[in-house]
């Protein structure tokens, strides 16, 4: 089943028939939000507000652990985000959309990454962070609406919520990265850890601010005007792609955990075996 995150000016999902309203409590805390589950387009789908209704949490407030475990648990094997993002390539324009394909992490270690730890030792490969058959889905969808999507694009996640430095912006450039943003870290790692193929469609808002025509630098007002024009276009590609069956996830993305588990099941006490049983479905 598709979970979708929404970001940025995106907080319900409009179209989506709602069947059910999940509030529980994870082991991890609360999530952002209620989990919807509904039919859109005849397809079972779940959906959650990132930052929460009425955009209530900041990229370091929010509690991904809680996120991804109340859509894995609700029962979501792909995840498909939409986030604001900005420009640090002339090619990829504001009112663009763009799939990053890697992650560059440039957040300072304020939020919860991982699931393990704390007496259950996992080592989860990353080296290709992103679902490739969710990416080809997406931008096909788009292409049958006579949109284009960028992809094979690098995201670089910084802390926030303050909007970067020109220098900032700068390094990231330098280091080969073409998106900047707040939230994607650690969502995309988590979602591979619970085993859940996962992209995202950055909407494109601005450059940042590593032009030197100040009147391009990012600002909230400018996110919030540009990003909610793209958002129609962003409305056309789901449509689209749920029109259609969606492409199974890889069986490597499922089988995540199979080979990335150090700590025996024995040795687990009966709460931890109880949430690692929900991150191996």
């Amino acid at each position: 089943m598709l979970a979708i995150i929404g970001g940025t000016g995106l907080y319900e999902l409009p179209g989506l028939r709602i069947t059910q309203r999940i509030a529980d409590t994870t082991p991890f805390g609360q999530a952002s939000g209620e989990v919807l589950r509904g039919q859109y387009h005849d397809q079972e789908v779940l959906f959650l507000a990132r930052h929460g209704s009425g955009h209530r949490l900041l990229p370091h407030e929010v509690n991904y652990r809680a996120n991804i475990f109340a859509l894995k648990q609700a029962g979501a094997t792909q995840l498909l985000g939409f986030s604001a993002v900005g420009s640090l390539s002339l090619a990829v324009k504001p009112g663009d959309m763009a799939m990053p394909e890697q992650y560059f992490d440039w957040t300072r270690g304020q939020r919860e990454r991982t699931f393990f730890g704390q007496g259950v030792a996992a080592h989860v490969s990353t080296a290709k962070p992103v679902g490739a058959g969710l990416v080809d889905a997406v931008s096909q969808a788009a292409q049958r609406c006579g949109l284009s999507v960028h992809r094979g694009l690098t995201y670089g996640c910084v802390e926030g919520p303050r909007l970067g430095t020109q220098a900032e912006s700068h390094f990231l450039r330098q280091v080969g990265c073409h998106l900047v943003g707040m939230t994607n870290v650690p969502e995309v790692f988590l979602a591979r850890e619970a085993q859940m193929a996962y992209a995202t469609v950055g909407l494109v808002t601005d450059y940042d601010c590593w032009l030197e025509d100040p009147t391009q630098h990012v600002s909230v007002a400018g996110i919030f005007e540009l990003y909610g024009q793209t958002l129609g276009k962003a409305a056309q590609v789901l449509d689209a792609l749920l029109s259609q069956p969606l492409p199974e996830p890889d069986p490597a993305i499922r089988q995540a955990l199979a080979s990335a588990m150090l700590t025996p099941d024995t040795a687990l006490t009966p709460e931890q075996a109880q949430w690692l049983s929900v991150l191996r479905r």
